[in-house]
């Protein structure tokens, strides 16, 4: 993390986890994540109710983690709207699904269902090979919901390394050009990856625990080439 540039384009930093990185130092803004239900109990929900960020993430695919919309909306109403924005004033980023139809599904259910109390930012995932599909797909909802977004997950799937540095710099270079898009986050920098379908060619640290020229492009260009 100290060698993270944060005079680039980097602005802020979040993960899965409601705590705040100690090695972040202050020197950026964290976004805590509500990742899943346990996060609005114990530790972690007084954590997210202390913490004098601003923005708060709400649920990370859910609809693969066995939350249904309605679940996910009474926990809206009934604990996360009263806590946070009521009492503290946080701006709340919805729950952020998979781009499949199922994800979409999910998103439109929810956000039907809070309509009284609308997320301020549209959280969006998107994993694939095309850039200009990645934009249509973030422009198309967009558009449906009307809400400012977050792009907390994206990432190429492609495994060669031209490919993927073209999607992630014509994506960066969009993203940064368009004023509805409040933030993004690739995937991911980190040493040990879960799983195998992010290609290893859009890696941002390799498993030495040193950043890739991907990452080092990605933190210092602006725009990317």
């Amino acid at each position: 993390m100290d060698t993270v540039n944060f005079d680039g384009p980097i602005s802020s930093v979040f993960n899965w986890n409601a705590w705040i990185p100690p090695e972040l130092k202050g020197r950026a803004p964290f976004r805590p994540m509500i990742h899943l239900e346990r996060e609005l109990s114990g530790n972690e929900w007084q954590w997210i109710q202390d913490s004098d960020e601003q923005i708060i993430h709400f649920f990370n695919e859910p609809e693969r983690n066995g939350i249904s919309p309605q679940k996910a909306a009474d926990y809206w109403h009934n604990q996360v709207i009263p806590a946070l924005r009521n009492d503290r004033r946080k701006q709340l980023v919805s729950p952020s699904c998979a781009s499949d139809p199922a994800g979409q599904q999910w998103t439109a259910d929810f956000m039907n269902l809070v309509q009284d109390a609308r997320p301020d930012y549209l959280g969006l995932h998107w994993y694939g090979t095309e850039a200009s599909e990645c934009q249509q797909f973030i422009s198309s909802m967009h558009d449906k919901f009307g809400l400012p977004v977050v792009v907390s997950e994206i990432a190429s799937v492609d495994r060669n390394y031209d490919s993927v540095h073209a999607f992630t710099r014509d994506m960066c270079n969009w993203m940064d050009g368009v004023d509805w898009i409040f933030e993004y986050a690739f995937f991911g920098c980190m040493q040990h990856m879960p799983d195998d379908f992010v290609s290893p060619a859009a890696r941002l640290m390799d498993v030495g625990g040193n950043f890739t020229d991907l990452m080092w492009k990605y933190m210092s260009d602006q725009p990317m080439f």
